[in-house]
């Protein structure tokens, strides 16, 4: 039995939809963020030392923790999918591609979406309220000369991709796009996918999916927007 260890509007959910997709029997384990700090509970870390999530255990294997989203996949896919149903065979091109989006969604794509996350919170508690002006006009500078940016030649990679084909490996639907969900959710939750009409429709696809909504349903909505 898979036990997650999942924290609310966090990656984890990206685990509970790769569950869904495989019909896989797992049990769920939820944790609150601190209303203030937004971290995760000190009680993750009597499941993994990093106290992050997504992590998982694996009841039949002596309760190991997996933490870290792509480690995460790769374990479950390799455990539970030996039929190959959410990647593509090897030494196929769309293989090649999948590689690639697995590792970019977590490797590139999420650093300037978390420092952005950080920096708009400079302006809020708890920064004291004598910081908070400062914070924010340091956050606007990073934002202008260096996330906007960078954010701009990642959407147009990721748009660029879509434009090739319906997911992000090929024709088929993979893993490699549950791990793209989330960065492409959290620059939706912040109004950013206007000028990207392919990514707005994969985000449609993604929703319809019903392993997709059975994980909203046991994980939670997310509200990326508001963080």
């Amino acid at each position: 039995m898979i036990r997650v260890h999942h924290l609310e509007n966090s990656r984890s959910q990206r685990v509970l939809w790769l569950l869904e997709e495989l019909g896989a029997d797992y049990e769920l384990v939820t944790y609150r963020r601190d209303p203030e700090t937004l971290l995760a509970p000190e009680a993750l870390k009597a499941v993994h030392p990093l106290g992050k999530s997504p992590v998982i255990t694996d009841e039949g294997r002596d309760g190991r923790a997996i933490a870290e989203s792509g480690a995460i996949l790769e374990y479950l896919l390799e455990r539970l999918d030996a039929q190959g149903t959410l990647s593509p065979a090897p030494g196929t091109d769309e293989r090649e591609r999948y590689r690639f989006w697995l590792h970019h969604a977590e490797g590139s794509a999420m650093p300037p979406l978390v420092m952005r996350l950080v920096f708009s919170r400079l302006s809020k508690p708890p920064v004291p309220a004598l910081v908070r002006p400062l914070g924010q006009q340091f956050a606007k500078g990073v934002e202008r000369s260096f996330l906007a940016p960078q954010l701009r030649n990642l959407m147009a990679l990721w748009e660029a991709e879509l434009g090739r084909s319906a997911w992000f490996a090929g024709e088929a639907f993979s893993a490699a796009d549950i791990q793209m969900s989330f960065p492409v959710l959290a620059l939706e939750g912040r109004g950013g996918l206007d000028e990207a009409p392919n990514l707005r429709d994969f985000l449609a696809r993604c929703r319809e999916r019903p392993a997709y909504r059975r994980a909203i349903e046991r994980g939670g909505e997310f509200s990326l927007g508001n963080h």
